[in-house]
Order: C-alpha cells, then sequence, then structure tokens
C-alpha cells in the first residue's frame, strides 16, 4: 500500500533537510558614551579594537545608524522600537528616564519566546518595579540602574534586587556575569544584554589600560583643536580598549562553546561622544541633536546568514532593532503598540526589497533634527547635504527649498504626534510581592531645608548638609500593598555627630530610630584616573543603618524622612533608602 505524503510525514515526521532551525541566540552589547570616532574601523589611527572590529570584517556594518543625543533616551527606543517620548522617557534622571510600564520591550519578547534572558550593566530606563529591568523581560539582572555609576573600581551593584560588592573593574564584572549566564543557558536559546558603563565619566581606566596611554600621543583632534582636554581623550579610549578586551571575552565563550554559527552578536553606542574629541569631523557631541552627537557606529554578526563585510548604506536606527532581531529570530513582537522602527533584516540578509524613503527624528531637551538618506535639518531649521558636508558647515535650504519645507513641515508633525503627551508626574511605585525589595535612590528623593545634593548631578549622589528638624527629605511614593515594610538606610555619619532621632512617616504611619553607631569613611582618593568632572559626585563606602519595620497602607503621598533630634552638627549623609515588603 502506498501511503500518502502527508501521513509519512505524521508517521515518521520533517525529512532531515526540513527541521526547523534552531532559535539564534542573541547577544546585545551596547556601549556607554562612545562615539563613533572611538574605534579603529571607523578611521582612528591611535585607538586599537581588533575584538570590535572583527565584527565588522566577519559581519555587517549600518553605515548611518543613528540614536539618541544621550543615554536613557537610546535605551527606551531599542528596548521598545519606539520614539522615547512615546514611552514616557524625558530625561536622564530624578524619574524622568522611566519607561513607561505599558510598553513591551525586546526582552519581553525573546521571553515569551522561550529564551532564557539576561541583563548585565547600565540598565537606566528605572530602578523600581514596574520599572526594573526584571520587570521588562529580564530573568537575571547585575549591575546598577541609575544612568551612571561612581564607582568603577570594586563597585557596589544590584544582583536582582540586592547590593553586592564586587571585586575588579565594573566592565569586567558586568562581562563576569554574562559569561556565566552564557555559560548556564548555552543548551539555547538566550537573549543575553551586556550594556557597559564606559567610556561614560568617572575618568577611570585600569591602570593596566592607563598606563599605555597616558603619554601617548593624541594626533586626531576634536573640533577645539588645541583646547581639547586631550587627558580624557586619552583615558576615554583606554577604557574603550578595555571593553574591547571584553568584548573578545565574550566572542572567545561563544566559539568555546561552539556557538558562534547560532548567534546573533550586534555592538552599538548610545549616544556621541562624552567630550569634543574627534569624530570623524562631523558636528556635534553627546547631548546634542547634529550627526555627530547621534551617529553611533553599529555591527552586527550572524555567521552563515549575514555576509562578512556587509554595508548597509541605508539610515538606520535604535527604532529599528526590536523588528529586526524578531525577525531574525522568527518569533513574534509582544504587545500590539505601533512601531516607529523598520525591520532591517532584509537588507542584511541580502534579499531583495524595495526599501523605504524614510526620516528618522531626533529629539533632546525640546530641540529636533530630522535625517532623511542624504540631508539633515537641524534644530534651527538649517538644511545640510550629508554627503557632501558631514561636518554642517554650508546650509543648502535656500538652494533646496522644497526639501527643507518638506521636512521642516515633518517635525512640525512630529512634535504634534510625539512630544505633545502630559508632563510626567508619575510616583516612585513601592511594594509588589513579585519583587519585595524598593530602592529608592537620594536620585529620587526631594530635599528641603539646608538639604542637598552631594553634586548638580543627581544620578550617583547622595543627600548631605542635613542639620537641623526643619530639614527634611521625600519621596513621592505610590505604596500598591499594604503590609509590613522592612526599613534600611544607607548612611555615614561622623562619629561626634551619632545619635539623632529620625523619623520616617507615611500618612499616619510612623517609624522612629536612632541614628547610630557614627560611621565616617573618608572620600575615596585613588578610584580615578583623571580628578571627576564638575558635578559628578566623589564616593565613600555607606552603611545600612536597620531602622525597623513599618506599617504602611495601600495608596500615594509622601514618604518623608525627618530629624526629632539632632544632638550634634549633622544627622547623616544620605545615599539610599530600602523598603522591603514582609511576608
Amino acid at each position: 500500500m502506498r501511503l500518502s505524503p502527508l501521513l509519512l510525514l505524521a508517521l515518521y515526521g520533517l525529512p532531515q533537510d526540513r527541521k526547523p532551525a534552531p532559535k539564534p541566540n542573541v547577544v546585545v552589547l551596547l556601549a556607554d558614551d562612545a562615539g563613533w570616532g572611538d574605534y579603529a574601523h571607523n578611521g582612528n589611527a591611535a585607538v586599537r579594537t581588533p575584538h570590535i572590529d572583527s565584527l565588522a570584517r566577519d559581519g555587517a556594518r549600518l553605515d548611518r545608524f543613528f540614536v539618541c543625543a544621550v543615554c536613557a533616551p537610546t535605551r527606551a527606543e531599542f528596548l521598545t522600537g519606539r520614539y522615547h517620548p512615546r514611552g514616557g522617557v524625558r530625561g536622564v534622571s530624578t524619574g524622568l528616564e522611566r519607561l513607561d510600564p505599558a510598553e513591551k520591550t525586546v526582552a519581553d519578547a525573546f521571553k515569551a519566546a522561550g529564551y532564557a534572558t539576561g541583563a548585565f550593566g547600565k540598565w537606566h530606563n528605572g530602578s523600581q518595579w514596574p520599572y526594573h529591568p526584571r520587570a521588562r523581560g529580564f530573568d537575571e539582572y547585575y549591575g546598577h540602574t541609575s544612568g551612571h555609576w561612581g564607582e568603577y573600581l570594586d563597585p557596589p551593584l544590584e544582583q536582582d534586587g540586592l547590593m553586592v560588592r564586587g571585586k575588579g573593574y565594573i566592565v569586567d564584572l558586568c562581562t563576569d556575569r554574562a559569561l556565566a549566564f552564557i555559560e548556564k543557558q548555552k543548551a539555547g536559546p538566550f537573549f543575553c544584554f551586556v550594556p557597559f558603563t564606559t567610556p561614560h565619566s568617572p575618568w577611570c581606566a585600569p591602570a593596566e589600560d592607563w598606563a599605555r596611554w597616558k603619554d601617548k600621543p593624541i594626533e586626531q583632534r576634536g573640533p577645539q583643536g588645541a583646547k581639547e582636554a586631550v587627558d580624557e581623550t586619552r583615558c576615554a579610549l583606554a577604557m574603550i580598549e578595555n571593553q574591547d578586551r571584553n568584548v573578545g571575552r565574550l566572542l572567545a565563550k561563544l566559539d568555546e562553546l561552539r556557538l558562534r554559527e547560532n548567534t546573533v552578536v550586534l555592538y552599538f553606542s548610545d549616544n556621541g561622544p562624552n567630550t569634543p574629541r574627534w569624530n570623524g569631523g562631523m558636528k556635534g557631541h553627546k547631548g546634542s541633536v547634529d550627526e555627530g552627537g547621534i551617529r553611533s557606529t553599529f555591527l552586527i554578526r550572524w555567521a552563515g546568514k549575514i555576509r562578512p563585510g556587509l554595508e548597509v548604506r541605508e539610515i538606520a536606527g535604535a527604532i529599528d532593532l526590536l523588528p529586526t532581531l524578531t525577525a531574525l529570530a522568527g518569533i513574534p513582537r509582544a504587545g500590539e503598540r505601533p512601531l516607529d522602527g523598520l525591520d532591517l533584516s532584509p537588507l542584511l540578509l541580502g534579499r531583495s526589497t524595495a526599501w523605504p524613503d524614510r526620516v528618522i527624528y531626533s529629539h533632546w531637551n525640546g530641540s529636533v533634527s530630522a535625517r532623511s538618506q542624504g540631508h539633515r535639518l537641524d534644530k534651527d531649521g538649517a538644511l545640510f547635504d550629508m554627503a557632501a558636508d558631514p561636518g554642517q558647515a554650508k546650509n543648502v535650504a535656500a538652494a533646496q527649498p522644497e526639501l527643507a519645507a518638506k521636512l521642516s513641515a515633518s517635525v512640525a508633525a512630529w512634535r504634534r504626534e510625539v512630544l505633545g503627551l502630559p508632563r510626567d508626574e508619575r510616583p516612585y511605585p513601592v511594594g509588589y510581592r513579585e519583587f519585595p525589595v524598593t530602592m529608592l535612590p537620594a536620585r529620587d528623593g526631594v530635599p528641603a531645608g539646608g538639604v542637598k545634593r552631594s553634586s548638580p548631578a543627581p544620578n550617583c549622589s547622595y543627600f548631605v548638609n542635613w542639620r537641623t528638624p526643619a530639614d527634611s527629605i521625600t519621596w513621592d511614593v505610590e505604596v500598591a500593598t499594604a503590609g509590613d515594610y522592612r526599613v534600611v538606610l544607607d548612611y555615614t555619619c561622623p562619629l561626634a555627630d551619632a545619635g539623632s532621632r529620625i523619623e520616617l512617616s507615611f500618612g499616619e504611619s510612623k517609624l522612629a530610630g536612632k541614628v547610630e553607631p557614627g560611621w565616617d569613611p573618608p572620600l575615596y582618593e585613588n578610584q580615578d584616573t583623571l580628578p571627576r568632572p564638575h558635578g559628578e559626585s566623589r564616593m565613600k563606602e555607606f552603611r545600612p543603618l536597620e531602622l525597623g519595620t513599618l506599617r504602611l497602607p495601600k495608596g500615594r503621598g509622601p514618604l518623608t524622612l525627618r530629624a526629632l533630634e539632632v544632638p550634634g552638627g549633622s544627622v547623616m549623609d544620605l545615599r539610599r533608602l530600602t523598603l522591603t515588603l514582609l511576608p
């Protein structure tokens, strides 16, 4: 009897050559504050980045890839495939960096498809659940959720809600965790996100890297010429070389585990260079919506699928990564909100396609620029031919009035649609059973009276100058679950000032305790390679102070910390308040 082909498939399964391909692993590597010009493959003659460059050699390079002017917005656009204001990300600190919980992320999509997911490094899209990375699709997290971190050597970092002090350099430590994750999940599939913390300041490079760079000539100079802070350029590039070494460790691990052929690896940065160093002659650096502030290197490797040495000339951006990665993996995206990004997989895989004429918009602090395939309309309405004039020196709006008018109209429409959203007044959430630890750093608090921050930059600051009962610190919180909460403060206090009585209150609930014993460590002296930039706090070791248990009702209101008695000259310096919902 002759069996039908359908019955044969039912009995014996798919033929050998038609077995479904295994889902590819994905490793996303993200630099922090690295400019397009910080890599050898882009023409920097001083730096050595062989491992990062190997991704350009063995995979594809997106020639015109655009991110945002600063960190948190780029991360939001990568995570969601949508322009960052749509998800409520409008700044880099004091709550404005938080990605709205209703947004679905690329990690949500991969987790729903059966992937193990992990993030190891700088998050910068919210610290408390449900903004925390563990609430955004990641099974594991290690790093810091703040916009920048003041300790690069032996740093205290968060591991899934608990602070642990590491031993070594911050980039090495986060890479160690990523390597352990890949080893543990080698049977796959896995999605591994490694957002490096460098070359973001503070200026702290490993000693071995700085030893090579401290006297190295810098011949390619930035737009400030002789005014360029050359030692800062040296330190940034020293940090890049350390980062490259860690990229090499990750690539070697994939080879060791024989995962090279089934792993997509991509590398990019979150904004332009954080100093006005050499950047290929482009105008602007971090914080600018000109070409140099938002153009990033972008490299992607998938052995056997993406042709080595491929150069994609079509413009692309961080908004394209979610649709591209889910398409490459063959999985659905999570959520139904419309995307701003496009699926780049046809360009990467060499499939014939009619690519649309598009415009990519860049926004920061009220400024918007628009990039078409060949031109940029800057924040002031000037038009530049980017092929002929990458430095944006010649305004061609008068010579091409129709194009200038078309792009100006599109920017006005984009502003109305994307920027006309309500002002962010979200409280800080507290008390979720699925993640009972809530950290409320000084960054998220509001000082009153004489209390002030240790520096103008809130992200890694702490509260100082707390001296009288008239002073206070308040967090605008919303308690999700009524219950008992363990209260811990991370503090320092001169020994002679120990003994202040303090009170934490939320509505009618109050908890009092004493600031003791005294704990007065010195500021770190040997943390930095170069003096810390203006506005960034010098750090010291804070000690936990268990205040007790506070019963919190459900609801929103001010969580206020004040002093009842101050026997000495000060109450304490405060870095963090941690609330843990008890069983």
